[in-house]
């Protein structure tokens, strides 16, 4: 079953203390929709300026990842550059330029409307809305956020946690959305709020599930040397849902396994600058480390 992302496609620049690297592809539709396309058909949802360059529509193509949703539009591909410490969990922002994004306002081409899985990656809570707006009937809706709107956007934020299935944030931005150091409290207000299913990442240290079934606590990949980690929380939603459009069952019983899947995907995603790793990796290298992993959990 085909995945349908909406999200930023963007021109990342990224410092780190070993390396610099200047306008790579990113953006959280960007590293969600190369994430989900190992598993099965992808439309993308997006805008792009002028001045983007041919061969990241290329790298598109290349995953077969359906681009009648994208736009191009004369002006500046919305821009974000940021620097690493030497500790990766530590960066900070030196540059946002929003381009062609900040009047983004998306039509669904008609045959994205009834793709039956949405992911709603990290974007403003009024486009999320927007693109929901659109679609007719998805069998899951999963949405991601950051703090941004979480001080910028809240009440269109609580108004969509109403409207999807499942919610995904990092560990930090469920204790400022509820107020609760401890994750298990902080699952059980953000069940209250709306979703059936919420996953809290923790970085390096994996994710932790809650559902109707109960709580799943999924590992990160273990690696000896991390290069970028910027896209590696999109690259995890993006295969987790892209494994489950692509496996029979029902949802409850497959999130479990399709986290591992996101965690793998995106350990390939932190070996290399921007999309570098994960446009090289492949469904058995995927499958390896998902192996790998499998006997990392055995005890």
């Amino acid at each position: 079953m085909s995945v349908l992302v909406v999200g930023s496609t963007a021109l990342d620049s990224i410092k780190t203390p070993k390396a610099e690297n200047p306008r790579l592809l990113g953006g959280s539709a960007s590293h969600a929709a190369v994430a989900a396309s190992f598993f099965g058909p992808v439309n993308l949802v997006g805008i792009v300026g002028d001045d983007f360059p041919k061969a990241y529509l290329d790298l598109y193509r290349k995953h077969r990842i359906n681009l009648d949703g994208l736009q191009t539009v004369s002006g500046k591909t919305f821009h974000w550059s940021g620097e690493y410490e030497v500790n990766m969990n530590n960066r900070r922002t030196l540059a946002t330029e929003l381009g062609v994004i900040e009047n983004f306002n998306p039509t669904l081409p008609a045959s994205y409307q009834k793709s039956p899985f949405v992911l709603l990656a990290n974007i403003s809570p009024s486009l999320q809305h927007h693109v929901l707006d659109q679609m007719k009937k998805p069998k899951l809706i999963v949405a991601d956020t950051m703090d941004l709107w979480l001080n910028i956007a809240l009440p269109d934020l609580l108004r969509l946690l109403k409207r999807i299935d499942l919610f995904v944030l990092n560990d930090s931005e469920a204790r400022q959305l509820t107020d609760e150091s401890n994750p298990l409290v902080a699952l059980k207000k953000i069940h209250r709020l709306g979703p059936k299913y919420v996953i809290i990442k923790k970085g390096e240290h994996g994710a932790i599930l809650s559902s109707p079934k109960g709580m799943f606590l999924s590992p990160a990949f273990p690696l000896e040397k991390v290069m970028d980690p910027t896209g590696a929380g999109d690259s995890f939603v993006g295969g987790l849902i892209g494994y489950l459009a692509s496996q029979p069952g029902s949802i409850d019983s497959k999130l479990p396994r399709a986290m591992v899947y996101g965690s793998v995907v995106a350990s390939f995603c932190c070996e290399d600058f921007g999309l570098k790793a994960t446009t090289k990796a492949t469904r058995a290298a995927i499958e390896k480390r998902v192996k790998t992993l499998a006997k990392f959990l055995k005890f």
